[in-house]
């Protein structure tokens, strides 16, 4: 039915719900068939050019939006919490960490003209505190400043937990002044189940940090703390985040410009909704800044201080202060119809390489169903990411080292339904799950040859702390970076996980191979060293799972909740976390249903709109 009401061309990791599929209009999401290059795509490695000629190939129309060939510096050693804990028995103190919200603070802190902070949840705790102080600094030297300075932070409406941006946008400019000359909006959005998942703070075109940290307290500053992986950014690559937030800043007025919009605008923020897309915004100062903010452009911080000192140290040391080549690739989730720019680039970083992945990720596997080796009802292992691993080992005997999280790893003394990371899976599980898409992909290959891989091609272990998984307390150490090196010349570090879901990503590739070398001796080195054991994956154990049929039940309905099961993960909460109960309640029932071997055929209104 689908394919014959719109013939669909399917990149190699699309993910569309069959709601999207049925539903969506095309609008602009049509690749025109031209291939374009990219005048910076010069000197990248292998790898980066591989995903290079397919961006230019499949994604041209998203050329400088979803992704770009640009170059930046990597500024000092990456960001990595906990801090210090590597090849010590010791588990880290409270305390240890308040350096990375501080930095961000910082960061914050530098703006002249124009900052973007973007993450799935609003700040809370220490993170809170140093971004309220760092926009009291800006809005106190804003004084001075020919030109209003904008500050927007952008945050996902994640299914059931409608953020309050009125009382995030309150929290952080309540003490401002008035006569600041400077302007701050907090907005939000969801459209079906997909919702802004990026992680990332971009100023006057010229600073940029990015990864996988959230901003929350409890998961990174407190007892117990998940291992997380963010860097710091200089040069032109900034640009790019501030580029991908003007997407759904402009998505954002976009609905709420309509009619249904303007109506939502004026429920309170913590109101349900039955509506499928549902975007907030909230301004400061109200009555002086319109409702939505401007839209960044390169020549709006091109007379900013940031931006002359960056070209003239370019002019003065010569190109290679300019930085080495990166790749910017995002994607918008139901946002577009069916492209997928960060999917296929990862994939190409894959198919590229030649001797060695490295993987340091939450998990590859989707949400189980507890107990069981059954994904929730909806939800399939990622059959693209899989294959093009499976062919790395079978054709040019590529390896991989892989440390993953342990499963349903509690942070901060929280409860499981505040925050869990792991989706449920052992490392046998993820070593079967690649050894059969390669037997799917090559039925004639021998069990003998099977064994053989996993025995030397493929490693796969839990995250430890000097060979052991848990914290003294008992509570396995969690893992939620999202990070992988190619044939150790080019390196991923952003917001994108591997396991199915359909959110709002953004992530920098790093085409160095002198700026990985360096990467890989301050985080995947150590991490490998203190975690792989050589006992989470048993040859017998794989071969004798193979015939395990790990993905969730399908029915045509489960297209519709796809992201919702998996994003029924604890995601963390605070105080600008409303509860919208008829969704989660049905959620929650469904889940239940599972549990006992039932499989829903309805879709409550509230999840399905």
């Amino acid at each position: 039915l689908v394919s014959t009401l719109r013939p669909c061309h399917k990149t190699a990791a699309t993910m569309n719900s069959f709601v999207n599929k049925l539903f969506c209009n095309k609008g602009d999401d049509e690749s025109s068939g031209d291939e374009v290059f990219d005048a910076d795509a010069v000197n990248l490695t292998h790898v980066g050019d591989a995903v290079h000629k397919v961006l230019g190939r499949e994604h041209n129309h998203y050329h400088e939006k979803m992704w770009n060939v640009t170059s930046g510096r990597v500024v000092g050693s990456v960001h990595q919490t906990p801090l210090n804990v590597w090849g010590s028995s010791k588990d880290p103190e409270e305390g240890n960490d308040d350096w990375f919200p501080e930095k961000m603070g910082e960061m914050i802190s530098r703006t002249e003209k124009w900052c973007d902070i973007m993450s799935l949840g609003p700040p809370d705790g220490k993170f809170l505190s140093e971004f309220k102080a760092a926009i009291e600094k800006v809005a106190e030297s804003s004084k001075t400043a020919k030109e209003t300075i904008i500050v927007r932070l952008l945050v996902g409406n994640i299914v059931g937990m409608p953020v309050n941006c009125s009382a995030v946008l309150k929290a952080l400019t309540k003490d401002l002044p008035q006569d600041a000359n400077m302007q701050v909006w907090v907005g939000a959005w969801r459209k079906g189940f997909s919702w802004n998942h990026a992680k990332l703070i971009a100023v006057d075109g010229v600073y940029l940090h990015t990864g996988g940290h959230n901003l929350w307290d409890q998961h990174y500053l407190k007892n117990n703390p998940v291992h997380d992986l963010s860097v710091e950014l200089e040069g032109s690559v900034a640009r790019d985040g501030h580029r991908f937030a003007n997407l759904q800043w402009e998505f954002i007025k976009q609905k709420q410009d309509t009619c249904i919009g303007g109506c939502v605008d004026m429920m309170p923020d913590s109101m349900p909704t039955v509506l499928r897309t549902r975007v907030t915004v909230s301004e400061w100062p109200e009555g002086v800044a319109c409702t939505f903010p401007p839209m960044f452009t390169k020549k709006k911080v091109a007379k900013t201080a940031n931006y002359s000192r960056m070209n003239s140290n370019v002019e003065k040391e010569g190109l290679v202060d300019s930085g080495v080549p990166m790749i910017t690739i995002g994607r918008l989730g139901t946002m577009v119809y069916k492209y997928r720019s960060a999917d296929d680039a990862i994939i190409a970083m894959i198919n590229s390489s030649q001797k060695i992945i490295r993987l340091v990720l939450q998990d590859i596997g989707p949400v189980t169903v507890p107990g069981t080796k059954k994904a929730l009802p909806g939800l399939k292992w990622p059959k693209a990411y899989l294959a093009a691993i499976g062919e790395a080992i079978y054709q040019r005997g590529v390896d991989i080292e892989m440390v993953v999280s342990s499963p349903n790893s509690i942070p901060g003394g929280l409860k499981g339904t505040e925050a869990n990371y792991g989706n449920g899976w052992a490392c046998s599980d993820v070593a079967a799950e690649i050894i059969k898409s390669i037997k799917k992909n090559h039925a004639d290959v021998d069990d003998g040859r099977l064994r053989a891989m996993v025995t030397d091609n493929l490693r796969i272990c839990f995250c430890r702390h000097d060979k052991n998984s848990k914290y003294k307390d008992g509570k396995t150490i969690g893992l939620h970076s999202k990070h992988f090196i190619v044939d150790d010349v080019s390196t991923y570090i952003g917001s994108q996980n591997l396991y199915m879901c359909d959110l709002a990503e953004w992530g920098v590739i790093i085409d160095s191979e002198a700026e990985v070398k360096k990467i890989k001796e301050d985080y995947f080195d150590p991490m490998w060293e203190d975690s792989y054991t050589g006992e989470d994956v048993d040859v017998e154990t794989v071969m004798d799972e193979l015939d395990i049929d790990r993905d969730g039940e399908q029915t045509w309905l489960d297209y519709v909740r796809q992201n919702d099961a998996q994003h029924m993960m604890a995601h963390g909460g605070n105080e600008f976390l409303s509860v919208d109960e008829a969704e989660l309640f049905s959620a929650e029932v469904s889940t239940r249903n599972v549990m006992k071997g039932e499989i829903v055929e309805d879709v409550p209104a509230a999840v399905a709109a």
